[in-house]
């Protein structure tokens, strides 16, 4: 349980700050199609007797930097580009999956999660990219949302965008990666896309959105993985059902005019 709380918080406050990135950029299936890219290189390492996650690593941050150079250089729309990588991603799994004799115990846990199941070296690794990561964004973090709202202009001003989308964009298939030990692949894009859309409800501000955000995530976690121990239930389903309910209160309390509608992009200082 410790490790899992850990570990889960850990996650959640990464998945919840690239995942605002995302967001912001209408790519919110994004992480779902780098979580089934992801899925193939498991199956990969499974397949060539190599450790699954360091596999899974690779193939979801080539197959990110990939998709962000089709789509810049074939002008092909962002939505098309992440349905290919999802459904190559899958199917590439399925048939290695079958080559290898069929789905075993590893292959579940990889889809659905097993964070009660990770160990204390899994902890800190989890924990040393986590802290890259925030590192990496904290310190970036005037120039990943100048990018996130006007390209264009950040580009004049002499900001290296495409070397930056690059960055993020590897960070995203680390960051998904590290997650599926969470909530699986079938659940990580929640991750990303709940939270985030659930603090937009509330402020204004970028600062305080992500912070809410952050916030949502890890209550969520924390809470789903203490709730679901005790009743003998998936964690990874429990985290995104309490981050789906965050989410309908929120449209409840917005609804009854307690909630006024968050203005982002007006106001990104």
């Amino acid at each position: 349980m410790q490790n899992a709380i850990v570990s889960g918080i850990a996650i959640s406050l990464i998945c919840s700050t690239v995942g605002l990135f995302l967001v912001l950029r209408k790519f919110s299936l994004f992480g779902d199609a780098l979580a089934h890219s992801a899925f193939g290189g498991v199956a990969l390492g499974l397949f060539l007797g190599f450790y699954p996650l360091w596999a899974a690593y690779a193939v979801s941050i080539l197959s990110a930097l990939g998709l962000t150079k089709i789509r810049q250089k074939y002008d092909i729309s962002g939505d098309a580009i992440v349905a290919i990588l999802l459904s190559s991603g899958i199917a590439v799994g399925i048939v290695l999956i079958s080559l290898s004799g069929g789905f075993s115990i590893d292959i579940f846990s990889f889809l659905f999660g097993s964070v009660l199941l990770v160990s204390t070296e899994n902890v800190i690794m989890i924990l040393g990219l986590s802290a890259a990561i925030l590192i990496i964004l904290i310190t970036g973090y005037k120039k990943f949302m100048y990018i996130t709202f006007s390209e264009e202009q950040a580009q004049v001003s002499g900001i290296p965008v495409q070397k930056l989308n690059y960055l993020l964009i590897a960070i995203a298939g680390v960051t998904v990666v590290t997650s599926m030990q969470l909530v699986g692949v079938l659940l990580v894009s929640a991750l990303f896309v709940i939270p985030n859309v659930t603090a937009m409800m509330f402020k204004r501000s970028f600062k305080q959105t992500i912070i809410l955000s952050m916030s949502f995530s890890v209550f969520s976690t924390v809470a789903g993985i203490l709730i679901s121990y005790p009743l003998d239930i998936a964690p990874s389903g429990m985290v995104v059902l309490l981050a789906i309910t965050l989410f309908i209160g929120s449209l409840i309390m917005k609804s009854a005019g307690m909630v006024k509608t968050a203005g982002i992009q007006k106001k990104i200082h």
